[in-house]
């Protein structure tokens, strides 16, 4: 089947990709004419794990290409997804400047019937607005079909892959089963296909990350007790997760969620409940998540004391989780600038977001090559992304570097009574010992 994908962000660009690999002719489409330039070669402007292998192999057998010309690539394609962004606007709601251009530029390439698919995540209501967009542009027939995608960073090409659901929307038949075919190859295991209408399509992911979000500020609230009360939040959360009706993931406690989604599709939805529902839970979600990102400095202060002018921070982890360079509303960023606001110097090392990080703080901190590189005069380490390279280094190393044996681990990937035992200062989550 011939494929348009209009935007060649984390979504688009796993979603062109993907289809490209089942066997399907795909056209991935940027008004960015240098991103489209470095992907003709090949290269991909985003970090995840697979995902530019991919990329070349379905480029060289001729089944993945890049433009800028989204009429061409509307015109040869039975199939348009639409993947741009949504990004949040200043009264927290989703901007759907980006949708509403893409859709009303599609509407003007048109030349027979199109099936629609909106893959952006978009507020409840939007499959309408694109069927009046494009309505307002053609005469031509089409369908729209909602469907959300349920995409981690760092694993998104394996989640397309072997996806737990698709998600269709619409009140078509036809274009719901034609999007159907293209998933099939993905769910052979049996996993489902769900068909609804497209209100609960869209819906579906802004529910599913509300909860995850929730369970996540829901185990931080949790860890600043466990501390007060002198409890252990890595046993609380083990007898927990043995419970089946909450499991074991998303209860990790940490210096907050961040990402191109947590943050940004709570507020959306506190603001599609807007005046007429106030969404109590979820703005209590970000409360939690918001003070959770400032617990780790407090930490430092306690033990340095308010001011830290001429104290230098080795800072491990700069991405808002491992297996990807996104740094969008990454806790780092609030506990970095919380440190130099304060008076501090900052040394940083991530294995991926090196390149991002320089876009944000620009010379205000200091770039290590390598992790050890970045300890050599610090007064701690903080651990601020749980990346497998930082779980086993060389600790007396470490200690040699440090000015003085302290590690502030904002993610829990140590024990306690090791580092004790190698004379070291340890201070984490919600566990009893600081």
């Amino acid at each position: 089947m011939n494929i348009a994908v209009i935007g060649t962000g984390y979504v688009g660009l796993v979603a062109g990709t993907c289809f490209a690999e089942s066997g399907n002719d795909v056209t991935c489409v940027d008004i960015d004419a240098a991103k489209i330039a470095l992907l003709n070669q090949g290269r991909v402007p985003i970090y995840e794990p697979g995902l530019e292998e991919m990329v070349r192999r379905n480029a060289a057998e001729q089944r993945l290409g890049f433009t800028t010309d989204l009429t061409s690539a509307v015109q040869k394609s039975a199939v348009i997804f639409i993947a741009v962004g949504t990004p949040q606007s200043a009264t927290g709601h989703a901007n759907l400047e980006f949708v509403r251009d893409t859709a009303k530029a599609i509407a003007k390439a048109i030349n027979a019937f199109k099936v629609i698919v909106t893959k952006s995540t978009v507020p409840v209501g939007t499959a309408d607005q694109i069927k009046q967009w494009i309505s307002e542009e053609t005469a031509q027939p089409f369908a729209v079909v909602s469907n959300p995608e349920f995409l981690k960073e760092g694993a998104a090409v394996e989640d397309f892959m072997k996806p737990d659901r698709v998600v269709l929307g619409g009140d078509d038949a036809e274009a719901l089963e034609t999007v159907k075919e293209l998933y099939e190859p993905f769910v052979r295991t049996g996993n489902p296909i769900l068909v609804m209408d497209s209100r609960s399509a869209e819906m579906s992911k802004y529910a599913a990350n509300s909860m995850l979000a929730t369970k996540i500020s829901f185990i931080n609230e949790v860890s600043c007790l466990c501390e007060e009360m002198g409890a252990d939040v890595t046993e609380v959360r083990r007898a927990m997760s043995l419970d089946r009706r909450i499991g074991p993931h998303f209860i990790f406690p940490g210096v907050g969620y961040g990402g191109s989604c947590f943050p940004k599709d709570i507020r959306a939805m506190i603001g599609m409940g807007g005046t007429r529902l106030e969404m109590l839970l979820l703005q209590a979600v970000e409360q939690v998540n918001e003070r959770q990102k400032a617990i780790l400095v407090e930490k430092v202060k306690r033990h340095f004391g308010a001011d830290l002018t001429g104290l230098t921070f080795a800072v491990w982890g700069l991405a808002f989780k491992p297996r990807t360079d996104d740094m969008r509303d990454a806790p780092s960023i609030t506990v970095i600038a919380a440190l130099l606001n304060a008076g501090a110097r900052v040394q940083a090392f991530d294995p991926e977001a090196m390149d991002e990080a320089k876009k944000i703080f620009g010379d205000r901190i200091g770039y290590a090559a390598r992790n050890y590189d970045a300890l050599a005069g610090a007064a701690a380490l903080l651990i601020l992304t749980e990346w497998n390279e930082f779980r086993r280094p060389d600790f007396r190393r470490i200690k040699e570097l440090l000015k003085a044996p302290i590690i502030f681990d904002g993610r829990n990937i140590y024990e306690p009574s090791d580092l004790q035992k190698l004379g070291f200062k340890y201070y984490s989550i919600g566990r009893n010992h600081g």
